[in-house]
């Protein structure tokens, strides 16, 4: 049986919900990253519809991506045709294919992951040394998911009759451990959304060693 991300048929193209609160964060992180660097090349693993994708080349920034979704990218190539967005996936020699990059970003992508070590594998391999990856997941901690109980939201949360859910839940602990087994290093996290204890998102910069 092949492992696969999950291909979700979208709606529209448009960034995300999410993407409201986490795209900043993340056009701050590539932006203190690159310092006015011309060497502004990204790559978006799981780009989806292609939100993400064009908001960071509305910033300047030369984006490659790709999806799973023959729907996404479909949407993404009538919505944005001027970016090179494709059907792939994490499981295929994307930087064999593609090359590396000074920056690679995944958004809401890992917790859908059957495989995240393959992901993280194919993510590090597409990252130049010395360059980051920048990925961001729903967080889960002891409080927040102390108050979850407290108010009987945990069935909604963690919700196992949505059609292409989460399957895979994230601390920091257990991602900045994923993320340093792929071979990164200098793993930090910015917390977005609420609080940071309530953190509806987390996001996490790790770089590639020289």
């Amino acid at each position: 049986m092949s492992v696969e991300l999950d291909a979700t048929t979208y709606v529209h193209a448009e960034p995300t919900t999410a993407h409201s609160y986490i795209l900043p964060v993340v056009l701050e992180v590539l932006e203190s990253h690159f310092d006015g660097s011309a060497k502004n090349d990204v790559f978006d693993l799981g780009c989806g519809t292609g939100g993400a994708a064009a908001a960071l080349a509305d910033k300047d920034y030369y984006v490659v991506g790709v999806d799973p979704s023959g729907d996404g990218i479909a949407k993404a190539n009538i919505n944005y045709p001027d970016l090179p967005l494709n059907i792939g996936s994490a499981y295929d020699d994307l930087s064999r294919e593609y090359g590396t990059f000074n920056a690679v970003i995944s958004l809401e992508v890992i917790e859908h992951v059957y495989d995240p070590r393959a992901f993280t594998s194919t993510l590090y391999d597409l990252v130049k040394p010395g360059g980051i990856a920048v990925m961001s997941t729903p967080y889960h901690g002891y409080l927040k998911n102390l108050a979850l109980a407290a108010m009987g939201r945990m069935d909604d949360h963690f919700m196992p009759l949505k059609d292409h859910g989460h399957i895979k839940f994230w601390s920091k602990s257990t991602l900045g451990k994923l993320l340093l087994d792929a071979g990164f290093d200098n793993v930090h996290f910015e917390y977005v959304g609420r609080i940071p204890v309530l953190a509806k998102s987390m996001i996490a910069v790790a770089q590639k060693p020289l």
